[in-house]
């Protein structure tokens, strides 16, 4: 298990894995300049809930590893945290498997929408259906 380091203050627990996958999206993100909301669940047997945390390039984050050598990557993970980050909701931390549903197919496609809400709603409260105003 590896931590997330925010700001120097906060540490926050991931798999070395998942950690990977974060460092790779969250910095791709903030050479943008981009600041974004990284959000989470708590797993039960830690307190439960969620978590929210606003990144920006002026914030300091460190990542710590356990484990000497970096795993091997998957593109659909990559693709699935940076699709997860251009919503409201910003970038959800998610499965493999859930990053395997999200990953697959163009973003334009209704399917492939739906399967990015239902990952998305499970880790912050689900967004109001909009109206589309008939033509």
């Amino acid at each position: 298990m590896g931590y997330l380091v925010y700001n120097d203050r906060a540490q926050y627990r991931f798999d070395d894995r998942t950690l990977s996958h974060l460092k790779i999206a969250i910095t791709s993100k903030l050479r943008l300049q981009e600041g974004f909301l990284l959000s989470w669940r708590v797993a039960p047997e830690d307190g439960g809930g969620r978590i929210s945390i606003w990144l920006s390039p002026s914030i300091q984050l460190q990542f710590i590893f356990t484990e000497p050598t970096p795993p091997p990557l998957n593109p659909q993970w990559l693709e699935a945290l940076g699709r997860s980050s251009h919503g409201l909701r910003g970038m959800v931390v998610m499965t493999e498997d859930e990053a395997e549903l999200v990953g697959s197919g163009p973003a334009t496609d209704p399917e492939v929408q739906q399967r990015i809400r239902m990952v998305l709603d499970e880790v912050s409260s689900p967004l109001p259906q909009r109206e589309v105003p008939a033509p």
